[in-house]
């Protein structure tokens, strides 16, 4: 495919813009082929419109119709072959296998998504029948189920250029739900950015479906997402990235006359509790499957353990002794780009320089700064050093991670209530370790939005009961999850219907369910007639 570099807006594209930029090879940090034009308030407000003129087409075609949409941008980002992992490993520095499997994740969850569209319980559609009869004032029938809110702007993230970008869970479960997208590519990976918005493109098309309903605008500085987050035809925008970034777009999304959801994924340290009864058993198997997850893909992931916190013990020393031997046998490796391997270095330096603090293990080999890498290094200190310094509760993005000691069962719990908002917590243990901590586990479940027990937090399956999400600063709101099945919440509402004639219902709340859904009548789950 000959790259373009241009906006896409619908079914055509533009470059009115002079401010043009390349994608980085962070390997090499030489520049890649084709320059991309950053998109001009005209063409983000054209995006917009395009968007905002097919949603009335595009929530009215059936739950099949937008269900085969889902299928063929799968079927489409299949048909591009070896030819976008070939254009996303060098924009990311990611390898070829982990390219192919994040590849194979984005076709699943889209076509995972495709058939809960058709299953359609996710309507939520509930019927209480009305009683004219009834005493001493008359029942109205009421029917509700949840219709999409409209256009949606997306920002990819730059760690998962496939799963969590262009065709990513956010536009996916809102083309699903009847929402139009406009998409703010990412200036990490915009090649696999375009490739991806013309393969979804090419799906409406085959689909018959408006192509106003995806637009695609590129952008290195801030103007175009803060463009496109302050467009007033705008119902709602999904972010992954930085808090700092999610954050001024959150501000800005609340600032607006007419202040929108802003859902936003900004990062977790994803705290690790390592008991005592599972020190014993197998401290050493923990320490391994620690680092292999603070090492998982250069630790660019929002689920690395970044804290390690136990209590005091022999056991505890043995633990961080393993985990420094490993930490010196990683070998530093790429990062995405040369903005997250610098702030990676930066956080590693002002934990390490901070008084109370040791290494216990950094990467043997030097790194290469022309390949953009980052070493592995892990930091230990005690329960008061951490509680007196907050920097040392701030995420590094990167494969850096600190080990906490704790004198006592109180110390390890009073690290847990100053926690902020994480996306998980895990708990390495026993049986018995969850009996004598069980109120460490009840302060964790106010601070995260999953709790694992024998596992690492590295690894998210998409799939109907997960939830990605957590308290602020991990998210800006979190009731909703932004991977599985659940994250098509986040552009629906409720709308209820009071005494409509029959057939003036949506299919999903007429009397006969022609769909054949589940339904909740009268206080019932059934697929029954009303």
């Amino acid at each position: 495919m000959q790259l373009h570099g241009q906006q896409i807006l619908g079914h055509t594209t533009h470059a009115e813009g002079d401010n043009v930029f390349p994608a980085i090879n962070p390997t090499t940090s030489e520049a890649l082929d084709t320059s991309f034009h950053e998109a001009t308030a005209a063409e983000v407000d054209q995006a917009v419109r395009l968007a905002d003129a097919s949603f009335d087409t595009l929530r009215s075609a059936s739950a099949e119709q937008r269900a085969d949409l889902l299928d063929a941008i799968a079927d489409q980002i299949m048909e591009l072959g070896d030819e976008l992992l070939e254009r996303t490993s060098p924009e990311t520095g990611l390898p070829m296998g982990r390219c192919t499997a994040e590849r194979g994740r984005t076709v699943g969850q889209a076509k995972l998504f495709a058939t809960m569209i058709r299953e359609g319980s996710w309507l939520d559609a509930r019927i209480d029948r009305g009683d004219p009869g009834r005493e001493p004032v008359p029942k109205p029938d009421l029917r509700r189920m949840m219709q999409p809110i409209g256009p949606i702007g997306v920002f990819g993230a730059s760690n998962f250029p496939l799963a969590i970008s262009v065709a990513g869970t956010d536009t996916i479960c809102a083309l699903g739900s009847g929402c139009p997208v406009v998409v703010k590519a990412h200036p990490g990976h915009p090649g696999t950015c375009e490739m991806l918005g013309r393969a979804i493109d090419t799906a409406l098309e085959k689909c018959d479906l408006p192509t106003g309903a995806f637009s695609l605008v590129h952008g290195r500085s801030v103007t175009p997402g803060l463009a496109l987050v302050q467009h007033p035809l705008i119902r709602a925008v999904a972010f992954t990235g930085s808090l700092a970034g999610g954050r001024a777009l959150f501000n800005a999304a609340c600032a607006r006359p007419e202040p929108i959801p802003f859902y936003a994924e900004m990062g977790s340290i994803n705290p690790v509790f390592v008991l005592p009864g599972a020190l014993a058993e197998r401290g050493e198997q923990i320490a391994d499957g620690y680092i292999k997850s603070v090492t998982l893909g250069v630790g660019q992931f929002c689920t690395n353990p970044g804290l390690v916190i136990g209590m005091q013990s022999d056991a505890l020393d043995a633990f961080s002794t393993s985990a420094g031997q490993l930490a010196k046998e990683a070998a530093p490796a790429t990062m995405l780009h040369a903005g997250i391997r610098d702030a990676c270095a930066f956080g590693a330096q002002r934990i390490g320089e901070t008084e109370g603090v040791e290494v216990v293990g950094i990467s043997s080999a030097d790194v290469d700064p022309a390949q953009t890498q980052a070493a592995c290094v892990v930091f230990k200190t005690d329960a008061r050093t951490y509680l007196s310094n907050p920097h040392l509760h701030d995420e590094v993005f990167g494969p850096t991670s600190l080990i906490v000691s704790a004198g006592e069962s109180a110390q390890l719990e009073r690290i847990a209530d100053q926690l902020a908002g994480h996306l998980t917590a895990t708990i390495q243990g026993t049986e018995d370790d969850l009996r004598e901590h069980a109120s460490l586990v009840r302060i964790l479940e106010r601070k995260v939005g999953r709790l694992i027990f024998n596992g690492f937090p590295t690894g998210v399956e998409v799939c109907h009961a997960q939830h990605h999400g957590g308290p602020y600063p991990a998210t800006t709101h979190s009731h909703f999850t932004s991977i599985g099945t659940a994250s098509i919440m986040r552009f629906v509402r409720p709308v209820a219907y009071q005494d409509w004639p029959d057939n003036a219902l949506p299919a999903e709340l007429r009397n006969a369910n022609p769909r054949s859904i589940w339904r909740l009548i009268d206080g019932e789950l059934t697929k029954d007639h009303v």
